[in-house]
């Protein structure tokens, strides 16, 4: 699945194409209407296997240690004879472990594909996501596929599957050995009308199409996705979603006292920007929830400059800021009833005569002033502005995220996001994004840190001057700019928001898109609970 996000010349606009869910005569009355009109697969509900699509594919679970089919029922005859030709190949159902064998002549189709999911006992919402992603990457060929795994987590089957089938090939030629794409996915259930299982479907599609937003912001190279235009996309996507936008560009900022986000983004011949994106969803009294995310476009550490191994990977440095208009966008599109407005700052962190330097002190937004000791702690100040403006507004709840420190990394390896704030919401944050697979984890705000924090020259530095702590040292300088008695969560995904490993699950080398979920879940909490 992809989301029409090609590059336009500077400054120009670009059109972001989205799920739709619509309504198309079916002659197979056992085909429900249901269908996603998308750049990617279409979804579609049925009760059989179409005799169009080119494999099916199975789960197989472990029961007393032995092998059993999921949905064997849709089967019919062929289930026994499924079985014994995956085992005879191999396959036991331990976890995402993938078979192919050639289908019975009693299935419609050329090949039976199987996926594991472990244990029945030990079976999450995220092991079937994660299933159903590990078997579309391995769908080589396959253009029209079914599938039995509905029955156990269809709004987990039908993410993981997009996601797991997701490419960003914007860049590269086509090929004359590539193989086809998956263009439909007949997602096989026992009442394909269900109203109950369509409303999970739609909601699933406008998920998985806001991670795939977010993944296609995140793995556009910085020579096509700057300030200015990814402002402008911004702007695109949320006017097509009927929010209201707002840009501020650098000399509105600077007449505003941006100082944080000016500071950085002199350096770049390429100017920064803040976008707003408001979804009023919610009636007067209804919960408000402010988003803010990080947009460095690039991130070469400024004077403060980083090695350059690796350094390509800074393209992902607004992956935070790619997080929040997505989900802002898909709030508007689940019309969920609350108030959301997302604030998110860009700029890119260049070196160069304008740049500012290691002891230059900048005046935030709201008055605070900085002593800037390492320039490559940039992160924080960008979003120190945009916290403050958020703030403005009176917000129940704020939740930031960015790719804001290495030190998530060391503390948290590379797939789980560090969870900071105020302590309640930080922990139904951190345990709703356990929830939905992402992984977030509370992790503590150490008084004694803060000390680290001040200058000899300015009201902060924006940074200490020890290694120890980082990650929760940065939580504490944000801290410095959320209003009392906000509801405040920091979200950190230095590691989580781009894979530069190999792929797992339904998470491919690159942008992840990671904490959407987590975002839309829990403003669907708050909508539910307040």
């Amino acid at each position: 699945m992809r989301t029409n996000l090609a590059p336009a010349p500077p400054g120009g606009c670009v059109s972001g194409r989205h799920h739709t869910i619509e309504a198309r005569p079916s002659a197979d009355p056992q085909e429900s209407p249901l269908v996603s009109s998308t750049s990617g697969p279409d979804l579609v509900l049925a009760g059989t296997v179409d005799k169009a699509a080119d494999a099916i594919l199975v789960g197989l679970e472990t029961t007393a240690g032995d092998p059993r089919l999921i949905g064997d029922h849709f089967l019919g005859d062929a289930a026994r004879e499924v079985l014994a030709g995956l085992v005879a190949v191999g396959a036991t159902g331990r976890r995402d472990q993938v078979h192919r064998i050639p289908a019975p002549s009693s299935l419609p189709v050329a090949s039976v594909v199987s996926v594991g999911l472990g244990d029945a006992d030990d079976r999450s919402e995220d092991v079937v996501r994660a299933a159903a992603g590990t078997a579309a990457r391995a769908l080589s060929g396959v253009r029209h596929l079914s599938t039995t795994l509905a029955p156990i987590g269809l709004g987990a089957v039908a993410e993981g599957l997009v996601l797991g089938a997701y490419r960003f090939t914007e860049y590269k030629k086509p090929a004359d050995d590539d193989a086809p794409a998956l263009t439909r996915i007949d997602l096989l259930v026992d009442s394909p009308r269900d109203k109950q299982a369509k409303a999970d479907l739609t909601r699933s599609i406008a998920v998985a199409e806001a991670v795939v937003v977010a993944r296609d912001l995140v793995n556009t190279p910085p020579s096509h996705l700057f300030p200015a235009e990814f402002a402008e996309r911004a702007r695109t996507l949320g006017s097509a979603a009927g929010l209201s936008v707002e840009v501020l560009d650098e000399r509105a900022l600077e007449r505003g006292g941006y100082g944080g986000i000016i500071g950085v983004g002199k350096g770049s011949s390429r100017p920064p920007r803040m976008v707003r994106l408001s979804w009023t969803g919610g009636k007067k009294k209804a919960p408000s929830v402010a988003l803010v995310g990080k947009g460095i476009t690039f991130d070469t550490g400024g004077i403060s400059i980083k090695p350059a191994a690796g350094m390509e990977n800074m393209t992902s440095d607004m992956a935070g800021a790619a997080a929040v208009v997505a989900t802002v966008v898909l709030a508007a599109k689940l019309e969920l009833p609350v108030n959301v407005t997302a604030t998110v700052p860009m700029a890119e962190n260049m070196p160069s005569s304008t740049a500012q330097r290691p002891g230059d002190v900048l005046t935030q937004y709201g008055g605070t002033t900085v002593e800037v000791i390492n320039t490559d702690a940039e992160g924080r100040l960008i979003l120190a502005d945009a916290i403050v403006r958020a703030c403005e507004d009176e917000p129940d709840y704020l939740i930031d995220t960015a790719t804001l420190t290495g030190a998530q990394m060391v503390a948290l390896g590379t797939r789980t996001p560090g969870v900071m704030g105020t302590d309640a919401f930080r922990d139904r944050v951190a345990s709703i994004s356990q929830r939905v697979g992402d992984g977030g984890w509370a992790m503590p705000m150490p008084r004694e840190l803060r000390a680290d924090l001040d200058s000899r020259v300015a009201d902060l530095a924006n940074v200490t001057n020890h290694r120890w702590g980082g990650m929760l040292a940065a939580a504490l300088y944000l801290k410095e700019f959320v209003a009392e008695g906000v509801q405040w969560a920091h979200i950190d995904v230095a590691g989580p928001a781009f894979n530069t490993g190999g792929p797992f699950g339904y998470t491919l080398k690159g942008g992840t898109g990671v904490p959407v979920r987590t975002m839309i879940a829990v403003l669907e909490d708050i909508a539910e609970n307040g």
